[in-house]
């Protein structure tokens, strides 16, 4: 592939803004090694953008004191040390500034070839900041607006895998507004419909934030009170007694899966510290199951990516419940440091993280001159 002017953009005001910034840290590393001009555009907690200089820098010194230890395999403190390390420190830090968050900087304006998208969460992977490079008619790597808004949304999510006949757990649907005006009827429909223990969640959260296991109707007032404080929307579902195996998918028009992985932790389900504490979950590449699961859990992942219309990548979250495969959700863009599950899991199918890198470029360069042709 030629030497591309690729952006990069990292931070966001979701909670795992962290997990951005370690994320974006090892896609900057691998695009330098592969000869590209790395263009980064952070964003601050507040939205602001975050340009010039070394912006991943600025952003990881204003989080140092929230990041979390670092993943199973300490990616999260490992990618910002040897990112940190790679830079000069007399690289310019002083000449980082902000830019309002509803302008566009001038580096998103001075012929960017192509972006990379590392935020996790709202404003990031919900289809916001996709539109904004949709206006600017800047290719970008990952799902378009609707793929990622309706991978965000795990309502919206839900529903589409259900009119696909994809195989998921019991679930209700709670809003907000409902929650707040009829607290009894809406308990009594969870016991009803899902009993206990079940699993609150809000609809457009990741890494576990705002989620909480219920074990019985004493403890669903708290959880539900907790989603809501986060969004609108709650799911709510049957606590799924399983394996945790994951799958990433690669592709546009003809994806195709990986070999999965399988999840396992000592702890009581895969909370936010389970994921991104050090030493608490453990990935098993490729995972301990049947060629028959494996066969599985591959075609359900290319159909869930199928539903939505996915482009690019993703990562589909299983249980594995007896020998009945669930699925869980769609990540739109996963964690992606050389050694998060994505990126391990391709590795073990035989494609390296440099690799894997230039391929989704690839794919992202090859969707827009697709769109462009139809437009």
């Amino acid at each position: 592939m030629p030497r591309l002017r690729v952006g990069v953009v990292f931070g966001g005001r979701s909670g795992e803004h962290e997990v951005s910034l370690a994320s974006a840290a090892s896609v900057i590393a691998a695009l330098e090694e592969l000869g590209h001009a790395v263009v980064p555009l952070g964003i601050a907690r507040s939205g602001r953008w975050v340009v010039g200089g070394d912006p991943l820098r600025a952003l990881a010194a204003d989080a140092r004191v929230a990041l979390p230890s670092g993943d199973a395999d300490g990616a999260v403190k490992k990618a910002l040390a040897d990112r940190a390390e790679a830079v000069d420190t007399a690289s310019g830090q002083s000449l980082v500034r902000t830019e309002p968050a509803g302008s566009l900087p001038p580096e998103l304006r001075q012929g960017l070839d192509v972006v990379v998208i590392m935020l996790h969460g709202p404003y990031g992977e919900d289809g916001t900041i996709q539109g904004l490079f949709e206006l600017a008619d800047v290719p970008y790597v990952g799902a378009s607006v609707l793929a990622s808004a309706v991978g965000m949304d795990k309502v919206t999510m839900r529903a589409v895998f259900q009119a696909h006949g994809l195989p998921m757990a019991e679930y209700v649907v709670v809003h907000r507004h409902e929650w707040r005006s009829a607290r009894a009827r809406v308990a009594a429909r969870v016991a009803q419909t899902l009993g206990f223990p079940c699993f609150v969640k809000p609809a457009n959260l990741g890494s576990s934030v705002g989620i909480s296991k219920v074990r019985d109707a004493a403890a669903l007032p708290a959880a539900v009170d907790l989603a809501a404080r986060h969004d609108r929307k709650i799911v709510v579902e049957r606590a799924v007694r399983g394996r945790e195996i994951e799958v990433s998918v690669l592709g546009n028009d003809e994806p195709a899966a990986s070999l999965p992985c399988e999840i396992t932790y000592e702890s009581e389900w895969y909370d936010y510290s389970t994921k991104y504490l050090e030493g608490q979950a453990r990935v098993t590449v490729p995972a301990p199951v049947s060629p028959e699961i494996t066969r599985q859990v591959r075609e359900l992942a290319i159909a869930a990516f199928r539903a939505i219309d996915c482009s690019g990548m993703a990562r589909v979250d299983f249980f594995l419940e007896g020998d009945r495969l669930l699925i869980n959700e769609i990540n739109t863009i996963p964690g992606f440091t050389s050694t998060s599950g994505y990126a391990k899991m391709w590795e073990a199918t035989g494609l390296r993280y440099t690799e894997l890198i230039d391929r989704l470029i690839a794919l992202a360069l090859e969707r827009h001159r697709d769109k462009s042709r139809a437009s």
